[in-house]
C-alpha cells in the first residue's frame, strides 16, 4: 500500500504540472475518468490514495472503493475507442483501473471537483415571468472578494435554536454486500424524506451518509441504514418501490435539445438556450438520478422512440413547507433548511466556495427568487473565460452556469443556486455561491420568501 505521504507528493506533482496536461488540449499526462472523459480537476490529496495497477499506472480511489481517475500519457493509448479529444485506447484504460479496484479497493473519500470554467459570483438576469415570487430590487453590482471582514456581517440572534455541533458526520458503512437495488432504497427513502442524497446511483458515498444524518436530524428517530427490510417497507407508504416503469412521450422525445454544451461563454451566449443534450440527461434529472445509471438499468433501450418503456427511480413528491432560516454548512457540504420554529425540514449536500474563491460568513438573507435565470458574464466582476472580454448573456436552461434556479442574497453577487453537473455536488468545490443539485434548488425556492436569512458558518 501506498503511504498517504506519497500520495501528497504524486498529487503535488500533478498539481505543479501546466494547466495544459490536465486537458487533451496539450501536454501529456492526463487524469481519465472510469467512462473516458479527462478529468478537469485534481484531486485533493486528504480525499484520494493513489495505488499502481498491474500496468504500472497510477490510479486514484476514492473511500468507497470507487474508481475516480487513471493517470495516463498520450504515448501509453493502445486501440480501442476514442475518447474526447481523440484520445484512443478508453477501453484498455477502463480495463486497467477496474482490474486494480477488484485486488484492493480502498477507503478514502470522494474527491473535490473543480466547476465548469467560469463563476456564479456574477449576478445572472432575472425573466419577468416568476410567478409566486415577490419582486425585489436587485442586489448592487458588487465584487466578489476573498477579504472578507465582518464589518458588514450581521451579528447572530442568540435566540435562535444552536446549530449542529462542529463534528464531522459519522462514515455509514453498510453490513455486507447490499445490492445496487439495495442502496437505491435507501437513497430514495432518503431523498422521500427531506434529506436529500443528491444524485441517486445505487452507490454509497459521504453524500449518503450526510443524509442518514440529516435524517435523524429531521425525524428525531436513528435510521438503520442496514435494515433494508425495514426501508422497503416504509417506502411502501411514501410513494412505492425505488425503481418504477415509465413510458418515454413524445413530449420526451422531442426536446428541445441541444447537440452539446460549448465550453467557450461566446458560444454558450450564441445558443438560443442551455438545454438538455440528449432523453437521458433530462429523464435523469427528472428523477434524481445520475444520468450512467439510468441507462444501465435500461441496456439496450432507444430512449427517443416514444413508448419505450424504462426503469427509472421512483423520488417521491417534492418536500414543501415555509423555510425561515437557512444555513450553509462549509464545514460539512451541508445545506439545511428550518421553519420558524426551529425544526429542520430539508437538507441538500452543496458545493460552497473554495479557498481560492471563498464563500463570505456570518448573517445574509433572500434577496429574490429567479426561477429559470439568465446569467450574465462580466469578466470585470469576476474572471476571464478564454479570450471573452465583453460582457456577455447566456440564456436560460439546466445546462446554465446557475442551472434552473437564482437565490439571490443580499451579499452582492452571492446566492444559492443549482448546477449542470449534479453528480459533482457535495464533492466539488465552487467559486463562492452555494451549489445544489437543479431539483434540490428548485424544491428550496419554493420553499423560501424574500427576507428569509442565510448563514454561512465554517
Amino acid at each position: 500500500m501506498l503511504t498517504r505521504t506519497f500520495a501528497i507528493s504524486v498529487l503535488t506533482l500533478l498539481i505543479a504540472m501546466p494547466a495544459s496536461a490536465q486537458s487533451p488540449a496539450g501536454g501529456d499526462v492526463i487524469l481519465m475518468t472510469p467512462e473516458g472523459d479527462v478529468l478537469d480537476y485534481v484531486p485533493d490529496a486528504a480525499d484520494v490514495i493513489v495505488r499502481t495497477n498491474k500496468r504500472g499506472q497510477r490510479v486514484l480511489i476514492d473511500h468507497y472503493g470507487n474508481l475516480v481517475a487513471t493517470e495516463m500519457r498520450r504515448s501509453d493509448f493502445g486501440a480501442g475507442r476514442r475518447a474526447p479529444g481523440g484520445l484512443p485506447g478508453v477501453d484498455d484504460y477502463a480495463r486497467a483501473g477496474q482490474d486494480q479496484l477488484q485486488e484492493d479497493p480502498g477507503f478514502f473519500p470522494s474527491p473535490p471537483q473543480s466547476d465548469y470554467q467560469g463563476s456564479t459570483g456574477s449576478l445572472p438576469t432575472y425573466p419577468d415571468n416568476n410567478e409566486g415570487f415577490q419582486e425585489q430590487p436587485l442586489p448592487g453590482d458588487g465584487i466578489a472578494s476573498d477579504n472578507m471582514g465582518d464589518s458588514d456581517m450581521a451579528s447572530l440572534d442568540p435566540d435562535l435554536p444552536a446549530i449542529e455541533q462542529r463534528q464531522p458526520d459519522p462514515v455509514i458503512t453498510l453490513d455486507g454486500k447490499k445490492s445496487q437495488y439495495e442502496i437505491t432504497a435507501l437513497q430514495v427513502f432518503l431523498d422521500r424524506s427531506g434529506a436529500s442524497p443528491g444524485v441517486i446511483d445505487g452507490k454509497m458515498g459521504m453524500n449518503v451518509s450526510k443524509a442518514v444524518a440529516a435524517y435523524d436530524r429531521i425525524t428525531g428517530e436513528t435510521l438503520d441504514p442496514n435494515n433494508i427490510e425495514d426501508i422497503m417497507t416504509r417506502l411502501g407508504y411514501t410513494g412505492g418501490l425505488p425503481i418504477m416503469e415509465y413510458e418515454i412521450t413524445a413530449a420526451d422525445a422531442a426536446g428541445p435539445y441541444v447537440a452539446a454544451i460549448p465550453e467557450d461563454y461566446a458560444h454558450k451566449a450564441a445558443l438560443p438556450g442551455m438545454s438538455y443534450t440528449s432523453v437521458t440527461e433530462a429523464l435523469a434529472e427528472r428523477f434524481h438520478m445520475d444520468e450512467g445509471y439510468l441507462k444501465a438499468l435500461n441496456p439496450g433501450v432507444d430512449f427517443t422512440i416514444p413508448g419505450s418503456i424504462v426503469k427509472v427511480v421512483n423520488p417521491g413528491q417534492p418536500k414543501s413547507g415555509q423555510v425561515a432560516r437557512i444555513v450553509a454548512d462549509k464545514f460539512r457540504k451541508q445545506v439545511y433548511a428550518y421553519d420558524e420554529a426551529g425544526q429542520l425540514l430539508a437538507a441538500y449536500p452543496a458545493s460552497i466556495g473554495s479557498s481560492d474563491t471563498p464563500s463570505p460568513s456570518g448573517l445574509h438573507t433572500v434577496e429574490r427568487v429567479a426561477l429559470n435565470p439568465n446569467y450574465t458574464y462580466n469578466p470585470k466582476i469576476n474572471f476571464q473565460q478564454g479570450n471573452n472580454t465583453k460582457v456577455l448573456t447566456i440564456p436560460p436552461g439546466p445546462n446554465g452556469p446557475v442551472g434552473t434556479v437564482w437565490i439571490a442574497l443580499s451579499k452582492p453577487t452571492y446566492g444559492i443556486h443549482g448546477t449542470p453537473d449534479p453528480s459533482r455536488i457535495g464533492r466539488s468545490q465552487s467559486h463562492g455561491c452555494i451549489r445544489l443539485t437543479n431539483w434540490d434548488a428548485t424544491e428550496l425556492a419554493k420553499m423560501v420568501k424574500p427576507g428569509v436569512t442565510v448563514e454561512f458558518i465554517d
